[in-house]
Parts: structure tokens; C-alpha cells; sequence
């Protein structure tokens, strides 16, 4: 009988271990798989990364470029106020250099109000 008790209980433990040994390998295959997506998920992320980055530089050449269109507005702007100050100028000028000809235009009887004044006066009037 203890022989007998022996055997059921080897065959048991032997049952056992083999159990054991399953639960290992499925143990030792999650490990693998979680160990594959950890692997995987790793590349990704660096992907991601990547990309942030890539983004990120993306981000600061476009506010450069927005920063540098500003600039030509503002560039374009003062350009233009300059012209319009330049333009108010040259009109004032022509205003004052009207009134300058108005002053100096020819008038036949003025002319001849001044030849006859002239003459009465003694003085000498300039031939045209």
C-alpha cells in the first residue's frame, strides 16, 4: 500500500510539475509578446517624436515667415506714408510755384499801363 501511495502521489506530483511547467511556457510567451509591444510602442512613440519635432520646426519657419511678412508690411507702410508726405510737399510746392507764375503772368494792359506810366515818369521800359 505505501508503494501504491507513493506512486498516486509521484504520478500527482508529476501531474503538478507538468502543470507548472505549462503555466511557465505561458508565462515565458506573455513575456515575449508583452516584451514585442513594449518594442513596438517604443518605435512609435520615437515617431511621434519625431514628428513633434518636425512639427515644431514647422511651426517657428512659419512665424518667421509670418514675422518677416510684418516686417514687409510694416516696410510697405512707411514706404507709403513717405510718398504721401513727398506727394503733400510737391503739391504745396506746385501751390506756391502757381502763385509765383500768377504774379509774374503777362497782362497787355498792365503792360501798357506800365509803358505809359513809364513814359510820364521818364523811366525806361525793357523791350520785348
Amino acid at each position: 500500500r505505501k508503494i501504491e501511495a507513493i506512486q498516486v502521489d509521484t504520478g500527482s506530483a508529476v501531474d503538478a510539475i507538468g502543470g507548472i511547467s505549462m503555466i511557465i511556457n505561458q508565462i515565458n510567451d506573455i513575456q515575449i509578446t508583452i516584451a514585442s509591444a513594449v518594442e513596438e510602442q517604443t518605435a512609435t512613440t520615437n515617431e511621434i517624436s519625431r514628428s513633434v519635432a518636425d512639427a515644431a520646426r514647422g511651426s517657428t519657419d512659419i512665424a518667421q515667415n509670418i514675422t518677416n511678412v510684418a516686417q514687409a508690411v510694416q516696410n510697405t507702410l512707411s514706404s507709403a506714408n513717405d510718398m504721401h508726405t513727398a506727394s503733400d510737399e510737391m503739391a504745396r510746392m506746385a501751390a506756391e510755384l502757381q502763385q509765383l507764375v500768377d504774379r509774374f503772368h503777362y497782362d497787355e494792359n498792365v503792360s501798357y499801363r506800365a509803358t505809359s506810366r513809364a513814359r510820364r515818369t521818364g523811366l525806361r521800359m525793357p523791350h520785348k
